[in-house]
């Protein structure tokens, strides 16, 4: 698989409609962009990521058979020559297994200012505790869940009239904003 000079080939793994997706490939485009985005890989075929992704001219794979899913994977990975996995949304966790075998970086955006609320219904989690705010924050992905070094974080204040669905958007607004801000940083150390 063809290389290109001074960027690294990248794999997006997702599991709905890719709004951190479409952040990363906009951000690919740029010329300066570390990344080149190869293919995006999701757990849901019917993931509206992966349309927006064959739009895009990016392969795609899906597939929800958990037992095939990561061999899979491994092997177009290694087809594609992928240096880099980001996760952006995805809702299945990887096993320690495919992590040794993949060997190269794997980064993840969570929905929370960790190691605060690691896994799921982080904003529902944050408003019940009364935190002051919420935020999301950019990982190196290990066999722990959300455990690894966290290379960014941003935070947005909580509002008392925020509920789950209006802190989730807030939230979301900044994932797209630090990703590729992160993947800079991260490579920039590499």
């Amino acid at each position: 698989m063809e290389k290109y000079p001074g960027k690294k080939n990248t794999a997006v793994f997702i599991s709905g409609r890719g709004s951190n997706l479409k952040s990363l490939i906009k951000y690919s485009k740029k010329k300066n962009s570390l990344v080149k985005i190869i293919l995006v890989i999701s757990n849901n075929p019917s993931a509206e990521g992966l349309k927006y992704a064959s739009r895009s001219k990016i392969k795609i794979y899906g597939n929800k058979k958990k037992s095939n899913f990561e061999n899979k994977s491994l092997k177009l990975l290694k087809k594609y020559n992928i240096d880099l996995i980001c996760l952006a949304g995805f809702m299945k966790i990887l096993s320690g297994n495919f992590i040794k075998k993949f060997s190269k970086p794997i980064l993840n955006i969570h929905p929370s200012l960790l190691p605060k609320y690691k896994g799921l219904n982080t904003h529902e989690r944050a408003i019940k505790n009364k935190d002051r705010f919420a935020g999301a924050s950019i990982h190196k992905v290990t066999e722990k869940l959300d455990s690894g070094k966290v290379i960014l974080q941003k935070k947005v204040k909580i509002l008392k009239s925020d509920n789950v669905r209006s802190l989730e958007k807030k939230v979301l607004k900044i994932e797209h904003e630090i990703y590729p801000k992160a993947i800079e940083m991260f490579l920039a150390n590499l």
